[in-house]
């Protein structure tokens, strides 16, 4: 095998010097593209799903982190009030997780604190896995991209060698060149969209993680309104 590589390199470098190949080179990404043959099909269309998962989720989580700043000082001023209605009311207007939590925790009050904290912290965990939808999708792509290319190689690899067998000793590199740009094509393609949607996928999580913050301190800043002793 290491002879047939040997054979293949100093091929490609004596047809490479030819000025006729050299104008030969010059393709368009298009082309390149095309070049990788069919297993690039899969990896176009893994890269279309990464980015239609990662906008999704990137404006469905952002939308998620945002919150009223006032929206717990008033909740308190409903609670110290007694308007548990105007709490819950207020709380049905927002359209966020931390207003879907809070409303939960207003409907369990009267009973013990241990109760409303375990009701709160079941809506939080639906809310979280609301929010992480399609991101093992997203890992998936992460990992079959690349393994697609390298099947490309593969494939490309065992083209060119079959190609040469063929050929014996008066090997021409245009015969080999559609292996070649195969196992070349697909490596490059599958590795870029492995790339980006395994950088989007920790995006996705960091992001997450901060609306996870934003909920725990919510539940707790609930909890101590409702630990507050009554004057």
């Amino acid at each position: 095998m290491i002879n047939s590589f040997i054979l293949i390199q100093t091929t490609l470098n004596e047809n490479l010097s030819n000025p006729a190949i050299q104008g030969e080179l010059k393709l368009s990404f298009w082309e390149m593209s095309l070049k990788g043959g069919w297993i690039m099909i899969p990896i176009v269309l893994l890269s279309f799903v990464a980015i239609y998962i990662f906008f999704e989720r990137f404006f469905a989580i952002k939308k998620a982190s945002e919150t009223d700043i006032n929206f717990m000082n008033r909740i308190k001023d409903y609670i110290h009030e007694d308007k548990l209605e105007s709490a819950l009311a207020l709380c049905q207007s927002k359209n966020s997780p931390v207003a879907r939590m809070i409303e939960k925790g207003l409907q369990r009050i009267g009973r013990p604190l241990n109760d409303i904290n375990a009701a709160i912290e079941t809506v939080g965990n639906l809310e979280v896995s609301k929010l992480e939808t399609n991101l093992p999708t997203l890992a998936t792509v992460a990992g079959a991209a690349p393994m697609l290319g390298f099947l490309g190689t593969v494939m490309g690899m065992i083209k060119s060698f079959y190609t040469m067998s063929m050929e014996g000793n008066n090997i021409v590199v245009s015969k080999l060149a559609d292996g070649i740009y195969t196992a070349m094509v697909t490596t490059v393609a599958g590795l870029i969209v492995g790339i980006l949607a395994y950088l989007a996928y920790n995006i996705l999580v960091a992001k997450i993680e901060k609306v996870v913050f934003q909920l725990e301190a919510n539940t707790s800043e609930f909890m101590d309104i409702l630990n507050e002793p009554v004057e």
